[in-house]
């Protein structure tokens, strides 16, 4: 994606006489100073923001990092007046930003400064986007013409933007959508654009590029960033300077390098401890902060933490530590590192570090006389309407020879659009429209766990009932009993959720919830739809440790879609990478991320955004599934594509030329490309 285009370097449209008078502030681009948030819900008042001191220099990118429900999104919709008036929010202490006291001014003086002064790109632009009105039309009504419309979606890297003026949000792969966000974010000049987790949902490669144009307008525009994440490295990607919060409090804050290589409080070292990497130790559990206990609240007066801390003494719940400066930034003291700890002056150094978790047993040797899934050239095409209404044949599968062993773990990787997921419901038997040969178990057999257990969960049932419908008919009540606490300790869950509705959980619990479901019969393969995508890293670690050990403890085969290759390779012994229909490289999972031997996998590992390393942007779109490319389906994005890659298919074979071939499929390293030798 190409974002060295200059995004505004004209003049604002004549007719657009609010952006064309609107003067930029001096001083700080925000100024947030004992902000204290309150929101009624259902009659019962509560206090979401407690304290908080921040001030956002002109320029500067601030990353706000914490889980669900530390107040970031909160503190993000004070910050643009966008607070809901059906919660009746109470706001004390001073809240400027961009030259405006928004406690005291006009609703009418709030539209306008939302209009010239500030910018926002939310994490789901499916429901920030009009569904009835043409994407372009929508960039327009910001930046105030069509022609500028066109150029600002070219700027923000939206290939053909004359075309897609004219295209509805749901005909937009997720990534352009969001770069439809940004342009029109980015239309009235803003002074602040505040990012609300607008990488979340989004591939790798995707992310890595959304991430550099976010970069770029801070340099191009000189407007100032607030980006929102429960992702430390992502954060690290972009932010000068990092606020981590916690239950509505900000817990340690500082440059982007102190707060990473010496963070200081509890919070922020689990937050770095739970994180994938593409290194971590594959023989030991993952570690993980502490579930906060069911109804858990702080003492009066004492630290929100302490309930999940393990370096927690008595003091810690009573008395609530204030932001203690750790360092001195000469002239911009809101730079200095800071942390609310009490024990803040000992935790520094390895005794911080988290300890080592034990090794995990050896997994059982299943009998592999024979594959638990055996498909053979799967071809899956799906009647659908093109971008002018006309009907077109999608190929989602083209060619997919794939196996699975007993026992074995294989991760599915790959952008959205790959095939991932039809694979996946065509080996659990929830799509039947292919061609080819599929064999494989049926029926109870074979059970699925979907990326959002709260639509997949029967909402108006609780948590007994979903498992109970799981068991036999007949099963007696107290054997259902029996099997429902039973599983429920099997995945960390305690027995009171058994009366609660899925609603009534977090996401976390909700996903353990779905996995016993999946597994209180157990199966012989389990299928994960990207299971851990919109989870916090903590909780993503636990679940991806839950499968780990349902895997050892009831000898399950699992297929795991995912589009992160850290989680890919931490929940599967071997990986596959899928391109526009088709298994590009398999291997052993080892292998394939060390050692990856197609040119999309080595864009797949370089895209990973990693602490001190910036993540490098894979270029291009991928094809369209409606009119995929001859050849090699990868090579117009190739950066060594060879003629002969536009017009050979190439099936996968072994990785490099003098590999060894063997009858263990899952020994075997195989790549679908023409230059297999030379990488």
């Amino acid at each position: 994606m190409d974002v060295a285009a200059p995004l505004l370097t004209e003049a604002p449209t004549p007719g657009d006489a609010s952006r064309a008078d609107a003067p930029r502030s001096t001083g700080p681009v925000a100024r947030l100073q004992g902000l204290d948030v309150s929101l009624e819900r259902n009659g019962v008042r509560s206090q979401i923001l407690h304290g908080i001191d921040l001030e956002i220099g002109r320029g500067e990118i601030v990353g706000v990092v914490g889980e669900s429900g530390s107040g970031k999104s909160v503190m993000s919709m004070a910050l643009l007046g966008l607070l809901p008036e059906s919660s009746r929010p109470r706001i004390d202490g001073t809240l400027e930003v961009a030259g405006l006291d928004l406690r005291t001014a006009s609703p009418q003086e709030v539209r306008a400064a939302r209009r010239t002064r500030l910018g926002v790109v939310f994490q789901d632009p499916m429901t920030s986007l009009n569904p009835t009105m043409h994407v372009g039309t929508q960039v327009a009504e910001k930046a105030g013409s069509r022609d500028e419309a066109i150029r600002l979606m070219r700027a923000v890297g939206i290939p053909q933007p004359e075309r897609r003026y004219r295209c509805y949000p749901h005909e937009l792969s997720g990534g352009l959508r969001q770069r439809v966000m940004i342009a029109m974010a980015v239309a009235g000049d803003p002074e602040l654009i505040v990012a609300d987790e607008p990488t979340t949902a989004l591939d790798v490669t995707v992310q890595a590029q959304v991430l550099a144009l976010l970069s770029g307008m801070r340099d191009q525009l000189g407007c100032s960033l607030v980006f929102i994440t429960h992702d430390l490295g992502v954060a690290a990607q972009v932010a000068d300077r990092i606020v981590v919060m916690y239950k509505g409090r900000i817990v340690e804050s500082g440059t982007t390098r102190e707060v990473l290589e010496s963070p200081r409080h509890p919070y922020t070292l689990g937050l770095l401890g739970s994180r994938l990497s593409l290194d971590c130790d594959r023989t030991r559990p993952l570690w993980a902060l502490p579930a906060e206990a069911a109804g858990a609240a702080p003492a009066a007066g004492g630290c929100a933490f302490a309930s999940r801390c393990r370096f927690a003494v008595d003091a810690c719940a009573t008395t609530a530590p204030a932001l203690v400066p750790l360092t001195v930034a000469p002239g911009d003291p809101q730079s200095a590192h800071a942390a609310a700890c009490l024990r803040v002056a000992e935790l520094a150094g390895e005794a911080s570090a988290p300890v080592p978790l034990p090794p995990l047993p050896p997994l059982p040797v299943p009998d592999r006389a024979a594959p638990v899934v055996q498909a053979a050239d799967l071809e899956c095409t799906f009647a659908v309407r093109d971008e002018r209404g006309r009907r077109a044949r999608l190929a989602a599968l083209r060619g997919v020879t794939f196996d699975l062993q007993p026992g074995e773990s294989v991760a599915i990787v790959g952008e959205s659009g790959s095939g991932k997921s039809t694979l996946l419901r065509v080996a659990g038997g929830l799509e039947r429209r292919f061609t080819g040969s599929l064999r494989g178990p049926h029926g109870t057999d074979v059970q699925m766990v979907f990326q959002d257990a709260g639509s997949s969960l029967t909402p108006w049932l609780t948590v007994r009932e979903v498992l109970h419908e799981r068991l036999p008919g007949g099963t007696p009540r107290e054997v259902r009993e029996e099997k429902a606490l039973a599983i429920l300790d099997r995945v960390g869950l305690p027995a009171a959720v058994l009366d609660a509705l899925p609603g009534e959980l977090s996401g976390g619990q909700r996903q353990r919830v779905a996995l016993a479901r999946a597994t209180i019969v157990p199966p012989q393969v389990l299928l994960c739809d990207e299971p851990t995508s919109a989870l916090d890293v903590s909780v993503a670690a636990t679940v991806l440790n839950l499968v780990n050990q349902l895997r050892r403890d009831l000898g399950i085969a699992v297929m795991f879609v995912t589009h992160d290759l850290a989680v890919a390779r931490i929940v599967g012994d071997r990986i596959a990478v899928m391109y526009l229909g088709r298994i590009v490289e398999v291997g052993r999972a080892e292998d394939v991320i060390a050692h990856p031997r197609h040119p999309y996998t080595r864009n797949l590992v370089a895209a990973v955004p990693q602490p001190g390393r910036t993540a490098e942007p894979l270029a291009g779109e991928p094809a369209s599934a409606l009119d995929p490319p001859t050849g090699c389906a990868f090579h117009p994005r190739c950066p060594v594509a060879l003629p002969e890659c536009a017009s050979t298919v190439v099936g996968v074979q072994l990785a490099a030329v003098g590999d060894r071939p063997t009858s263990d499929v899952t020994l075997r390293h195989e790549v679908a490309c023409v230059r297999r030798g030379e990488f």
